[in-house]
């Protein structure tokens, strides 16, 4: 992920890795929840201190002998962050005492060679730690207690990180922290986000499962290519309301709609052999609504025979025609096809969403459009524009002062922006419009 030293949270489910990872953070980053394994990728975070910071990563909750494919999963994603990582936290219930699991974990970690130290977690203070620990004194490791939720210990557990990770080398660059442009992917469950991420980076970074509602938490992935930096955003897959009856979906819904938000530019995900639901038709107007900056993957395109993609795109064309400037991307995790252009078909539309145009030739545009189709009479009143300028960027925004705003129409708002769009070479970036009454 960076220079820094690497510290990986290990530990077997609903131990509280998650609550101490945002705890270390100061931050709610990973997704926490009372039911046990919620977490299923590894969660990426840096943490600063005045000694030195260091890159934390959580992983999801163990159980090696588990069967089914999931779980084979998260224990491989477990796998590669003991790889990755400088320092081992094995974290352990305090309140639940040594498990057989506990000990299959720390024999795992051993064979790793790295070091490791034993976190007891959900100890509230130091009177109970006697009683936490005792149990724990078999494995033979150098071991602390803290509370994750409470924060007891955890000034102390930072102290031992930093004390126990080697330093960076003289020389070694400064991490870059601050992406050159992030994306969030957003789409209902099983559309194949996390496999889009995944062929990107070409890596496995994300669990990608048939089971639908694999991703439960947002996911940050970083990619380095040709001097860029990029920062993927994977997010729980959005549902209709209705069905949202389980209370750590409707969450993770919500921080998926709320990462749209921290990224530059978010990538709706459907799935290219369905027809599009009324769900993803909801979700594209609430982002359009938001003025989210928005491409379209119509992912899967592998499974559609090469005969019928046009069909299937003219399709989808005609069902988005209600935001027609959006761009829509035709996407194979399997075959690659479309994903060499995704990057630079997002790095287009953020700099299209930082265009500026100078006030002069927005009135002098103004003055034209108005002249050739002039707004239509209102009871008796005809609206009339004395002023246009741009007040900001991200996304364009443009403020019309006008003799009353009660006179303008919808279609002649819409014909005001086709103009601005096509004058100044605004394709794919979501524009405002704001209308004000002004005595001239």
């Amino acid at each position: 992920m960076s220079t820094l030293p690497l510290v990986a949270l290990i530990g077997r489910t609903n131990v509280g890795k998650s609550t101490l990872f945002n705890r270390l953070l100061r931050q709610n980053k990973a997704l926490t929840h009372d039911r046990p394994g919620v977490t299923r990728d590894r969660i990426y975070g840096q943490v600063q201190e005045s000694r030195g910071g260091f890159a934390l990563v959580d992983t999801g909750g163990l159980e090696p002998e588990a069967e089914g494919d999931l779980q084979t999963t998260i224990m491989e994603q477990a796998k590669e962050a003991i790889y990755e990582a400088h320092l081992i936290l094995l974290v352990v219930d305090g309140k639940s005492g040594l498990s057989p699991i506990d000990q299959q974990l720390t024999a795992l970690i051993r064979k790793s060679r790295k070091p490791m130290y034993l976190v007891v977690n959900k100890v509230d203070g130091p009177e109970q730690e006697d009683s936490c620990l005792g149990d724990f004194h078999a494995l033979g490791l150098d071991m602390g207690a803290v509370s994750a939720a409470h924060g007891f210990g955890c000034p102390t557990l930072l102290q031992v990180i930093q004390e126990r990770l080697p330093a960076l080398e003289e020389g070694d660059p400064p991490p870059q922290v601050h992406p050159d442009l992030s994306l969030a992917l957003l789409g209902r469950p099983n559309v194949g986000k996390s496999s889009v991420i995944n062929t990107l980076v070409g890596d496995k970074r994300l669990i990608v499962s048939p089971e639908a509602g694999t991703t439960r938490d947002s996911v940050d992935v970083v990619l380095d290519r040709e001097g860029s930096r990029y920062l993927f955003v994977d997010t729980a897959g959005v549902r209709r309301k209705s069905r949202i009856h389980d209370s750590l979906e409707r969450f993770s819904v919500l921080r998926a709609l709320k990462s749209s938000k921290r990224a530059q530019v978010t990538v709706l995900v459907v799935d290219g052999t369905q027809p599009l639901s009324a769900q993803d038709k909801k979700l594209l107007a609430f982002l359009d609504q938001e003025k989210t900056p928005l491409i379209v993957a119509l992912n899967k395109i592998d499974l559609i025979p090469r005969p019928k993609r046009p069909k299937v795109k003219a399709y989808f064309e005609q069902e988005l025609r209600f935001c027609p400037h959006v761009p829509v991307i035709s996407t194979s995790s399997v075959t690659r096809a479309g994903l060499g252009g995704l990057l630079p078909l997002a790095e287009k539309l953020w700099i299209e969403c930082g265009h500026r145009v100078a006030t002069g030739e927005l009135n002098r545009v103004l003055q034209e459009v108005t002249a050739r189709h002039q707004p239509p009479v209102v009871k008796g009143r005809r609206a009339k524009f004395y002023y246009l300028t741009q007040a900001e960027t991200m996304p364009p925004t443009f403020v019309f002062f006008m003799n009353d705003t009660s006179l303008l129409k919808d279609n002649y708002s819409k014909y005001l922006e086709k103009q601005i769009r096509k004058r100044f070479g605004l394709n794919m970036t979501p524009v405002s419009l704001v209308f004000r009454t002004s005595q001239g």
